[in-house]
């Protein structure tokens, strides 16, 4: 009984204090490279990242993922809403054929693609009813991400009909840890809307290094009791079909970040572009030089 009376109170916390700083979608792209060509694409996705700075084209945050399917690089962009996908878009393209001219914008994304096994394209609604310990507004979560290095991702696949309940039980769950433990940092969530199978969660966590993650926050079973922690046990083994997790690092070569992202750390997400020194021609063995 204890444990429904707190279900019941945990959840009544939850929907009378909704979270409104974390709205809108992501726009994501994850590759699978051709190991063989993992140099060329990084030098093709450093010229587009450099191209969309120089002339005001899209924003993206690109990352590699290191512990999960290797040779696998994520880009992710913030969207308001479905237009900012379109408007997003054209502004990629149009920066690319600026700087480069239609056709060779045009070859540099076919190149792009020759360098892939496979891509996917998803829309993930942000979540901000069921993610952890918001900041207060939208360019403080951003300023977290800016301040980051390493992202944390646990991708939840929901049995089908069960996304009702896996809601209530993460909504009830969240209002306990942010009561019991306030301090503990934010943790993200989004949905999959479009380009994934089924019900398809996302909660993503951020650290400014992989030692960040020893630093483990009170464990369920404590914030909960014993009582509530079966509960959710017994819960997430009904509604929860598999989950996995990956480890990934962002990458700012690679990268078009948002202002507020960039002004959290400049010196991170604003690497200075490669100096091409040209090779100095060496005389040959008899050869005379003139004077």
């Amino acid at each position: 009984m204890r444990r429904f009376a707190l279900l019941g109170i945990s959840l009544v916390l939850a929907i009378a204090a909704p979270a409104q700083t974390y709205e809108g979608y992501l726009d994501v792209l994850t590759c699978k490279v051709k190991p063989e060509k993992r140099s060329d694409f990084d030098a093709i996705n450093k010229k587009m990242a450099d191209t969309n700075r120089r002339y005001k084209g899209d924003a993206f945050l690109a990352s590699q993922v290191e512990y999960g399917e290797q040779n696998t690089v994520i880009f992710t962009s913030g969207r308001e809403n479905y237009a900012a996908i379109e408007k997003g878009r054209t502004k990629f393209e149009g920066a690319l054929k600026e700087a480069l001219g239609p056709h060779a914008a045009m070859q540099l994304e076919k190149d792009f693609n020759a360098c892939l096994i496979s891509s996917q394209s998803e829309l993930r609604k942000r979540r901000g009813d069921v993610s952890y310990n918001l900041p207060k507004d939208m360019p403080s979560v951003l300023k977290i991400v800016g301040r980051s290095r390493w992202v944390r991702t646990l991708v939840i696949h929901v049995r089908p009909g069960r996304a009702d309940d896996f809601e209530r039980e993460v909504k009830a769950v969240k209002a306990v840890v942010e009561q019991g433990d306030p301090s503990r940092p934010m943790t993200l969530v989004s949905q999959a809307v479009a380009g994934q199978r089924g019900t398809v969660y996302y909660v993503t966590s951020f650290r400014t290094s992989l030692a960040d993650f020893d630093k483990a926050p009170p464990p369920l079973n404590q914030l909960l009791g014993q009582e509530g922690y079966e509960q959710f046990q017994k819960s997430n083994s009904e509604d929860v079909q598999f989950s996995e997790v990956m480890l990934s690092r962002y990458l700012p070569e690679m990268s078009n970040p948002p202002q507020e992202v960039a002004g959290a750390s400049p010196e991170f997400w604003n690497p200075k572009p490669a100096i091409m020194k040209k090779p100095t021609a060496k005389a040959s063995g008899g050869a005379k030089t003139r004077d």
